[in-house]
């Protein structure tokens, strides 16, 4: 029992560090995608200081919009001339800090490098002026280093664009229609209406004419 307690207690104070450690996730791990960094930092100091400055190296990205987060102000550094984004900083206001007792997630919307993996080496600064680079890679046995640099694995392939041709189809005018039957036989009745009138007064003419010529004889 004293040995079980024993082996469970250092396994305790060994993950004890790694909890310590500054970690950076991916919502959409993919290379060459638009994904949302979330950096866990924990407050770690041992007089008590609080954590007011982070600082994030950025593999060059085209662009990158920080989340609104009360009491930091955020700043990114810009290299105009090749058009990228080299660093993000996030600044504690006066009495504002992560303490030994806290962590603070500090996300950022970034296009991942199209890559197996990318580091975002970070800086940690105290109130006291105590610094904190997160910059060591992994030891050559797999271990993990005193200060490891955040990395994200990006797995998967980069989404093709759906290309989708939109064919042009011609469509060629309508015919004009032919008269309809109905028209047709209209016009016909009304012809056959106005020679039956004509045929009727020629025959009435006709009938007076021939009273008339017997009167006078």
């Amino acid at each position: 029992m004293l040995t079980t307690a024993a082996v469970a207690v250092a396994a305790l104070f060994t993950a004890a560090p790694a909890w310590a450690h500054v970690h950076v996730e991916a919502d959409n791990p993919t290379p060459g995608t638009t994904s949302t960094l979330t950096f866990r930092v924990p407050g770690e100091s041992d007089t008590g200081a609080l954590t007011t400055q982070l600082t994030v190296d950025l593999p060059d990205v085209a662009s990158a919009r920080t989340e609104v987060m009360p009491g930091w102000t955020a700043k990114l550094d810009r290299d105009t001339a090749a058009g990228t984004v080299r660093k993000v900083t996030w600044t504690a206001a006066p009495g504002v800090g992560i303490s030994p007792e806290q962590f603070a997630l500090f996300r950022v919307s970034v296009k991942l490098p199209d890559a197996a993996s990318a580091s975002f080496p970070a800086t940690q600064t105290y109130s006291d002026g105590k610094v904190v680079r997160w910059d060591q890679a992994p030891l050559p046995d797999g271990s993990e280093p005193e200060h490891p640099v955040p990395q994200v694995a990006l797995t998967g392939s980069p989404s093709e664009g759906q290309h989708t041709e939109h064919a042009t189809e011609t469509v060629a005018a309508p015919a004009a229609a032919p008269a309809e039957p109905a028209a047709a036989a209209r016009a016909a009745d009304n012809s056959a209406r106005w020679l039956a009138g004509g045929a009727l007064i020629l025959a009435a003419a006709a009938l007076v004419a021939g009273l008339l010529n017997r009167r006078r004889s």
